[in-house]
This record gives C-alpha cells, sequence and structure tokens, in this order.
C-alpha cells in the first residue's frame, strides 16, 4: 500500500506541475472557447493546489453594456454557494453551546408551523439545511424570486404552513431555499446579530476574505462587479441584478476568484485561518461534511461515484478511486458559480459566471479535475456544447408551437367570456393573482410580486398561456382554469410550458381559488 500510495503522489506531483506551467495557454484557450460556445459575457476561473493558487484569471468582460475585462478580482454573486457559509455560521453557534443541530426549530422560533402537525414539531435545525422536508423542489421560492417581491422573513416564516407535502419527511431530497431563510433567522435569534452581520464580522473579515460582502446592497464599490445576462427570445441581454435580500442566508453573498480560494484554502485546512487561529472545532468542522440526506448515482456516472448527497450546506461524493469531493454551485437570474473541492488532493476549482448556463462552469470544472485525476482527455467541451445546442432548440421548439396555437386560439368562437375568468385569484401562500381584461386583451399580474405581471393569451377552452413582460425570465406557463356547472370559473392551476424554466419560479405548487 505504501508503494502503491507513493506512486499515486508521484504521478500527482508531476500532474499538477506540468498543468501549473505548461498547461496555462491551454486552459485559457478552453476558456475562452467555453465563453463562446455557450454565449457566456464573462467568466473567471481560480485552481488552487497544495495550498498555492496556480491559476486566477478572468476572461471576457463583465457587462455587455461596459465592455470592461472580467478579472480576479470582479464581484460575482455566488447564489446557493452561500449555503455553506450559513451552515458554517450555525456550526459556530454549536461550538458556542447556543445551539444544537437537532435543537427543535419551535425552540428557537415558537411560531414555526408545517402543514403537518407532526413534522412541525419534530423539526429540526439540522432538518432546516438538508432539503428533507418533504415539500416538494423549489417550493415557495416564489416567496423571493425574482426580485421585487413583498415579503419578508416574518411572512416566509408564516406560509410556509400552506405548502404541501411532495413526499414524506425525511425521505427524499428536494433543494429548498425558503428552509435556509429560516435556518437565517434562527442564527439571527441565537446570535443577535443579523445573518449579514454574522457572516461578515465572523467568517469573511478572519477568514481573509477581504473583498466579499453578505449581500449585494452591501457592496460600495461597483467599479468591478459584475452585470448579470441571460438568454431571452434567442439572444443573451444584460439583465438588472436579481436577487431579494429577504433570501441572502440561502444565496446572497458577493465574492470573487481570490477570495474564494481563500475561502477553499481556509476549509481545506480544517477551518484554520493563516494566522493560525481556529474558527471551528474540529468535531464540528468534521459534521459539516458528513452524509446527511443520500442522493443516487447515475449508472453511467462520468467520475465512477459511489455515493452522492447533501451534508450541511454541501453536496457531497467520491470521485474516482474514492477520493471525496466537496461541492456545491449557486444560480441568480443572470449568474451561475460552481466551487469544487477535493480535500485529499488538496486541490479547489472554482468558476464564476455572469450568464445563467451551467454547461460553461461543467466544462470547465471537468476540464480542470479530469488533469489532476489523470483522465485523458475526453472533451466536455464538445459534449456539453452539442448538449446545450440541442437543449435550447428542444425548449425553443416547444415555445414556438405554444405561441403558434395562441394566435390559432383566438379565433376560437367557443373560448370563455371575459366575465367568466377576469377577476382575482387566491393562493394561500403567494397571495392574489389579478386577472383583468380592457375590452380587447387579457392581462394577468401577481399582486405579492411587482415584476410578475404580462398578457394572458387563450390557447384552448380551458387554458391560456401567462406570457410575463420581462422576457429574460424564460418563465412562462400554462394557466389552466376549473369551471363550475354554469361556465364560470372557480380557480387555476399553473404548469410550465418549457423545461428550461428555473424551478424556483414553482407556479406549479399555487392552488389559485377564485375570489
Amino acid at each position: 500500500m505504501k508503494f502503491q500510495k507513493a506512486l499515486i503522489l508521484t504521478f500527482l506531483f508531476a500532474t499538477t506541475s506540468f498543468f501549473a506551467q505548461i498547461e496555462e495557454q491551454v486552459l485559457d484557450n478552453l476558456v475562452k472557447e467555453t465563453l463562446t460556445t455557450f454565449d457566456v459575457p464573462g467568466i473567471s476561473v481560480g485552481i488552487l493546489k497544495d495550498g498555492k493558487i496556480v491559476y486566477a484569471k478572468g476572461h471576457g468582460v463583465r457587462s455587455l453594456t461596459n465592455k470592461k475585462d472580467m478579472n480576479e478580482n470582479t464581484l460575482v454573486g455566488i447564489a446557493s454557494n452561500s449555503k455553506g457559509f450559513t451552515c458554517f455560521a450555525l456550526a459556530m453557534m454549536v461550538d458556542a453551546g447556543k445551539l444544537n443541530w437537532d435543537d427543535k426549530v419551535r425552540k428557537h422560533i415558537p411560531e414555526f408551523q408545517l402543514a403537518d402537525a407532526w413534522v412541525t414539531e419534530e423539526f429540526t435545525v439540522r432538518d432546516l439545511v438538508t432539503h428533507r422536508s418533504g415539500m416538494g423542489l423549489g417550493a415557495g421560492d416564489l416567496m423571493f424570486f425574482p426580485e421585487g417581491n413583498d415579503f419578508k422573513t416574518k411572512d416566509i416564516i408564516n406560509n410556509v404552513k400552506h405548502l404541501k407535502r411532495a413526499s414524506s419527511f425525511r425521505s427524499q431530497f428536494a433543494y429548498n431555499n425558503n428552509m435556509f431563510i429560516i435556518a437565517g433567522e434562527v442564527l439571527k435569534r441565537v446570535s443577535g446579530l443579523s445573518w449579514e452581520e454574522f457572516i461578515e464580522t465572523n467568517i469573511l473579515k478572519p477568514v481573509g476574505m477581504n473583498n466579499s460582502k453578505a449581500s449585494y446592497n452591501r457592496v460600495k464599490n461597483h467599479k468591478n462587479i459584475v452585470d448579470a445576462h441571460t438568454r431571452a427570445e434567442g439572444k443573451v441581454i444584460q439583465i438588472p441584478h436579481d436577487w431579494s435580500e429577504t433570501a441572502n442566508p440561502a444565496g446572497g453573498i458577493m465574492s470573487n476568484i481570490k477570495d474564494m480560494l481563500t475561502w477553499a484554502n481556509f476549509l481545506m485546512n480544517d477551518a484554520v485561518t493563516k494566522e493560525g487561529k481556529r474558527l471551528l472545532s474540529e468535531q464540528q468542522f468534521d459534521e459539516l461534511w458528513q452524509l446527511q440526506t443520500p442522493l443516487k448515482v447515475r449508472k453511467n456516472d462520468s467520475y465512477n461515484s459511489n455515493f452522492r448527497g447533501y451534508g450541511l450546506g454541501w453536496f457531497l461524493t467520491d470521485v474516482k478511486g474514492g477520493y471525496k469531493q466537496v461541492y456545491h454551485t449557486g444560480g441568480l437570474l443572470g449568474t451561475v458559480t460552481q466551487f469544487t473541492m477535493i480535500p485529499d488532493l488538496d486541490l479547489a476549482i472554482v468558476v464564476l459566471t455572469n450568464q445563467m448556463n451551467g454547461s460553461a462552469f461543467s466544462t470547465i470544472t471537468n476540464t480542470i479535475k479530469d488533469t489532476y485525476l489523470g483522465y485523458e482527455n475526453r472533451g466536455w467541451l464538445k459534449k456539453y456544447g452539442t448538449n446545450n445546442t440541442n437543449y435550447l432548440k428542444y425548449n425553443d421548439s416547444i415555445k414556438t408551437s405554444v405561441f403558434a396555437r395562441t394566435v390559432i386560439a383566438k379565433k376560437n368562437q367557443n373560448l370563455p367570456k371575459p366575465n367568466q375568468i377576469v377577476g382575482t385569484y387566491k393562493d394561500n401562500w403567494f397571495g392574489n393573482v389579478i386577472i383583468s381584461h380592457n375590452g380587447t386583451s387579457y392581462s394577468i399580474k401577481c399582486e405579492h410580486s411587482s415584476k410578475l405581471f404580462g398578457e394572458l393569451l387563450p390557447y384552448n377552452q380551458t387554458t391560456y398561456v401567462a406570457k410575463w413582460n420581462n422576457r429574460s425570465f424564460d418563465a412562462d406557463v400554462f394557466v389552466q382554469f376549473s369551471f363550475d356547472e354554469k361556465g364560470n370559473a372557480t380557480g387555476a392551476k399553473m404548469k410550465y410550458i418549457a423545461p428550461i424554466t428555473d424551478f424556483s419560479f414553482d407556479f406549479g405548487d399555487l392552488n389559485l381559488k377564485k375570489q
């Protein structure tokens, strides 16, 4: 075993040296090709190996408007990569004796209530951050997504009791941002500081992440920050930054490549800062990377993984030969990021982008990771590029077909009359959705989410299409009405038109009743 280990270490040393000294141009070219292939304005990439930064560069532009270069100091919203910070902060409170992972949530938030009374009483802080609530994917995300809604943390705590169960408690993984928002409230109540203050004072500053902030609104200097971009109507456009401050514990942190590599180095140094200060006990740090909620491994997994799941704020898996990988991704409207660590190899890879296409960060991360793991070139750029092109064509074809049918449906003489469907429709957790008619056309708007308004187009005699005015959302939905015996609408359900719709547009969870 010692001989075998020596051979592995020798190979890895050789690979690392080769990559760091000779392959830099190859990586430069890969990132540039990735920019073009996935139509991403800017990408910054960082690699940390054996405690040293071996690559930290930006490519492309931080904004299609100002055309300024993306670089290693450009601030980007890291989105759900913030969840690891939230769990680290909670672990610090465990060390301080103010919290236990298995505390019932109601011990700290007595008003917390879910749809099921037993689950309410049994729900723990650990359950908040492990995506095993029993609710569906992205349940309730419309309370903070997109930006412009008026829901506050207290509203989310009050409204989660109306979110329906999709599976039994603790039986399945289903990504849930609202539970992290509530976890942020737990942190606030036990620490006496807001989530933002705690993260900046007790983690970002001590770790040495000097350019990072806990939220977009706390960034004072905007000279080197990305603009968000997304594909709308077949073309990549710049869009406003979009993130509700209410959801900061789930994804609010702004950072850059240099600071995220500092974070990686700190984590792989067992939560000890460069100055030698331990911020978390060994016991609690180890707890963060223990599997809590299992996930299936695909049969033909690309890295021969044996397990996959979620820890406390982190995804966990093994790659080639049993190396433990700790990782997360993040996505805002117009920004996606990926953060990957393989502690056994003392390796971290960070990719920050300003366009919401995850194929771009997967291409770069996998190509870099393969180099250190000793894989032959597996052509990730071509593979993901082809898949991306086909996926976009597929989604575009669905939307084209649907809207073509709405044009034909306008001539249908059997459509409901305006008085049969106009009015206010209420969902218990989302509030009112108002359907109006101006004499020639229908409109739809969401009372508590100011950016969600648009046209309501006929599709057939019972179903219409909500076409949101903000085309960058790419989240148009079918609105399927139910009618009483007199032909008057009594309620409505919503359903995505195309699978590309971000799961946080959880219109499918609404149960709208005519008022």
